[in-house]
């Protein structure tokens, strides 16, 4: 397998990074998987479930046939100590709002696992499929401390981990015992090959190559203006991911001064014509993003549609409105500063190339983008650095209120809310429609927030980015999934 990029680690619960989860989907389960239409949670490791009338009880029973890759044997403390290391502060886990207000996390029995709340989560069980959520040995934790996730790691994954190579090669070897595959796949394991090597490959063209040499006998990661190329390889098979939700674009740190006026991150999202980048780099393989949740998403709100339009004169007056003015040399400026905002992208695929599009469209209007690009083992801890004024990352998400209460929490400041937004009523309207008890209240609370922070252009939406697989015809099998990225996912059904 080829990828273009690699990870700081493969510990899930201490990162967002896309690069780290589809290894750890591989290599560890969740209690829950999502079927191929990105909606349907269904049975994994927890062979089933019950949910109290208030909402607050999740019993789940699980499996007892399960063992790790290092032959102990799963069982309800595994999963408990899991839950545990996600919501403790040490741990400093990013996504660990996923597993929702958690009250109690107990294990009656080897086999049983009551999972409590403070207050109804409606998205729990759709968040429970993260890679996030996975379980993990507790002795292969507490044996390799700071290591864990970078020399080692265990799982009851259909993958067992074997070595890693930074930015070079992963290496994982067949999981044996593994039978507990979900019934989404056809084999229950354990997988159909001893090895999967899985090779770092930054530069896009060289990908394109090695795939039509056959060097390689799958991918998810070529370029998308390549893939009309490949899909004319006789020897290769492309497939399109769908359903997809995966959205392209540039958030705004509100707390720095040169964006903190809703007028002016406004008027850099009317100056860019989404639809000829979506045409000239994508060569039309991602669809112009106008709302920043894909209006197919469940709970999408309709009035979001008409809150972006795309206006380079109305740009041009509220960056005058907004006091900065036109410079002897074309840029604007405002109480001696130039409006120059630094702008950080990671450097590879079309991030690059779209950055130097928008580049192009922002000097039009005065504004001056310093766009810096880096090799992605080191953007997450240079955003991390919070020394930017906005950054770009392309976000897979499953709802409306995954990447809602993904982003927009105050309590996921500094990251992933890089946004830095923290408002008292964006918080409230997230927390009722985590704690809706019907569809209806879910679908409007999420409403109002889409509508708050789209009004106060937090993002610019670009794109809405299609994601494919391309695979060698020998290889059988092959479909790709939408969870986070992770078109493999587990790579049951794959076979020569």
């Amino acid at each position: 397998m080829m990828k273009s990029l690699d990870a700081p680690h493969y510990d899930g619960q201490r990162t967002t990074w896309s690069p780290s989860s589809d290894i750890v989907n591989m290599i560890q389960d969740t209690l829950v998987a999502l079927d191929w239409d990105g909606k349907t949670v269904i049975p994994y490791l927890a062979k089933s479930w019950t949910i109290s009338d208030d909402g607050k009880l999740y019993t789940f029973k699980l499996r007892d046939d399960v063992q790790f890759c290092s032959g102990k044997k799963l069982t309800s403390a595994d999963v408990v100590y899991s839950f545990k290391r996600l919501l403790d502060p040490e741990t400093k886990a990013p996504l660990k709002w996923r597993a929702g207000n958690v009250k109690e996390l107990r294990a009656p029995d080897p086999y049983t696992v009551e999972y409590e709340l403070n207050e109804p989560y409606a998205d729990l069980m759709l968040n429970l499929v993260s890679f996030t959520m996975a379980i993990h040995n507790k002795d292969s934790v507490e044996k390799h401390g700071k290591d864990y996730g970078v020399q080692a790691i265990d799982g009851t994954g259909p993958w067992c981990f074997e070595s890693w190579q930074p930015r070079t090669e992963i290496v994982l070897k067949r999981h044996d015992a593994y039978k507990w595959g979900p019934s989404m796949y056809q084999n229950k394991g354990p997988v159909k090959f001893e090895r999967l090597s899985i090779k770092i490959i930054p530069e896009d063209s060289a990908r394109v190559a090695a795939m039509i040499s056959g060097q390689f006998d799958v991918t998810h990661q070529l370029p998308l203006q390549f893939i009309s190329q490949v899909k004319a390889a006789p020897m290769l098979q492309v497939q399109e991911a769908k359903p997809n939700f995966q959205l392209m674009y540039y958030g705004y740190k509100t707390t720095r001064p040169m964006v903190s006026d809703p007028r002016v991150r406004e008027a850099m999202n009317i100056a860019i014509n989404r639809a000829e980048i979506v045409k000239g780099i994508m060569l039309g393989n991602a669809a112009p993003a106008y709302t920043f949740i894909d209006p197919d998403t469940l709970d999408f709100d309709p009035a979001t549609k008409t809150m972006i339009k795309e206006d380079v004169e109305r740009a041009k007056k509220l960056l005058d409105e907004a006091g900065w003015k036109v410079g002897a040399d074309g840029i604007r400026e405002k109480d001696g500063v130039k409006l120059a905002p630094k702008v950080l992208f990671t450097q590879v695929s079309y991030f690059p190339r779209v950055s130097e599009a928008i580049q192009g469209y922002m000097r039009k209007i005065g504004v001056d983008w310093k766009i810096i690009g880096y090799d992605s083992t080191i953007a997450p801890a240079k955003m991390a650095e919070q020394d930017f004024e906005l950054w770009t990352v392309t976000f897979p998400y499953m709802s409306s209120g995954d990447l809602l209460n993904f982003y927009f929490d105050s309590k996921n400041i500094p990251a992933p809310n890089r946004m830095n937004w923290k408002d008292a009523q964006t918080d409230e309207w997230l927390k009722l429609g985590r704690a809706a008890l019907t569809e209806a209240d879910r679908a409007k609370y999420y409403g109002l927030v889409q509508r708050r922070v789209t009004e106060q252009h937090l993002w610019m939406p670009v794109m809405n980015v299609a994601m494919y697989t391309t695979s060698s015809k020998k290889l059988k099998g092959v479909r790709p999934h939408m969870l986070y990225q992770n078109t493999f996912y587990k790579g049951l059904d794959y076979s020569f």
